[in-house]
């Protein structure tokens, strides 16, 4: 294919570069909700100005640790209220009362995606900047099940999570009842994620012993092998009491999961070539749009064309698993073959 892609055309050089703290797509999870604050002072105004500068503080330690790992939760930097308001994009206020010298209500925050990824890449701090992809839950206590254990994680508290999740509900729980934790692939899994829109699938069993629930996780996904996590939960009065519990640290478990995988340094650099096929004019300007979406390429420059293939030079930062996950989030899909990178569009959800 190469004496092809220089046989037809000239060698095209085009540069597009995207500005790699762009977070695209990613308002969302630079949204702290429901901040609740309250706050008295000598005037009205005086009380609601210090609630609002009280949240955003808080607003953004929860930030903070929803992008990056717990092994650097203590690395958060410290900032006055003029250096958070730098980084604000602006909030909400919901449930507001307030009398002469009091001020109480709840107060969503929205962070620059930007800024924020400024600051940390300006101390050192990996951090994801995309949102994850949907995960199945398969309840597990300690087979699958559809019970107590199955309610807990499928608690509406739980949903505000930075890796999306829907727990099997109970005639999907009836198809995988042959399910074994340990032995489980993708393919044994993989019917009922589609269905529910599901890129990965973590199966989360609970298991009481001396004293304590242990949660295992065992996350799979396609064409990657299985990851395993574990936490122990000390038993609050019987094992039902328990699995709020439980089920609160089985989702940070998840999302540790996720961020071990995701989490981007960016002092790690790399480059690929990638052939594309050209089908249309339409599908070429897609993949371009999709690629700008991808938060951790930094450059694309095509070296290589004709009417049918295209090949591109790829910058990007991180490790190649990252880019591919983050590729596949935009709906492309990169593959190796033969020792050639290959780049299409769409990959399932």
């Amino acid at each position: 294919m190469i004496s092809r892609l220089h046989r037809f055309l000239p060698v095209l050089i085009l540069a597009l570069f995207m500005a790699p703290g762009a977070a695209r797509a990613a308002g969302g999870l630079f949204t702290v909700a429901d901040i609740h604050v309250d706050a008295a002072a000598a005037s009205s105004t005086e009380a609601m100005n210090a609630a609002i500068v009280q949240g955003r503080s808080r607003a953004f330690q929860i930030l903070f640790r929803r992008l990056t790992r717990q092994q650097d939760w203590d690395r958060q930097p410290p900032l006055d209220a003029g250096a958070l308001l730098r980084l604000s994009r602006g909030f909400t206020i919901a449930h507001e009362r307030r009398s002469t010298t009091r001020y109480v209500a709840d107060i969503t925050y929205v962070f620059n995606p930007d800024a924020v990824a400024r600051l940390l890449r300006a101390n050192a701090i990996a951090y994801a900047q995309a949102p994850a992809r949907r995960v199945l839950v398969i309840p597990m206590s300690p087979e699958v099940s559809h019970g107590p254990w199955s309610q807990a994680l499928a608690n509406p508290a739980l949903q505000d999570s930075m890796v999306p999740y829907v727990v099997a509900n109970a005639e999907e729980v009836a198809s995988l009842s042959g399910l074994d934790f340990n032995t489980a692939t993708w393919n044994d899994v993989a019917a009922v994620a589609v269905r529910e829109q599901a890129a990965q699938a973590a199966l989360v069993q609970a298991v009481y012993a001396n004293g304590h629930i242990t949660v295992n996780i065992r996350r799979l996904g396609p064409g990657e092998p299985p990851a395993k996590t574990q936490v122990d939960v000390p038993l609050m009065q019987t094992v039902g009491t328990t699995y709020p519990a439980a089920a609160d640290a089985a989702v940070h478990a998840i999302e540790d999961l996720w961020k071990s995988r995701n989490v981007i340094d960016y002092s790690q650099r790399g480059r690929i070539t990638a052939d594309l096929r050209i089908v249309s004019l339409p599908q070429w300007a897609d993949v371009q749009n999709q690629l700008a979406g991808v938060n951790n390429v930094t450059g694309v420059t095509v070296v290589a064309m004709d009417m049918a293939y295209a090949r591109l030079s790829i910058a990007y930062i991180g490790n190649i698993d990252q880019l591919r996950d983050a590729m596949g989030a935009s709906g492309l899909t990169l593959t190796s073959r033969g020792g050639q990178w290959q780049l299409s569009a769409g990959n399932g959800p």
